[in-house]
């Protein structure tokens, strides 16, 4: 009997949805409080998913959401990439 591999879900910050890990991009707050995307999934530090959606990406900009999740201001520059790498928007 063979054993399925569990897919680790998280949650989007955007919509709220779980979806599969290796579809989202995660943005982490390290322990200097610096901000940074994390292509790899696998920095140390705090975590914060957004889906692959439009919307979410918008949505996220638009409210600010990553200053909710690691509660301190994130620098303009980080909404600025992560719409380039989800829209190709420059």
């Amino acid at each position: 009997m063979q054993k399925t591999k569990k897919i680790p879900m998280r949650t989007c910050i955007g919509c709220r949805e779980e979806k599969p890990k290796k579809d989202m991009l995660r943005v982490v707050k390290n322990a200097a409080g610096e901000i940074h995307l994390d292509f790899s999934g696998k920095m140390a530090g705090r975590g914060a998913y957004v889906c692959n959606s439009e919307a979410c990406v918008k949505k996220i900009g638009k409210y600010k959401l990553l200053h909710k999740t690691f509660s301190q201001n994130v620098d303009e520059e980080i909404y600025k990439a992560i719409e380039e790498e989800f829209l190709g928007q420059k």
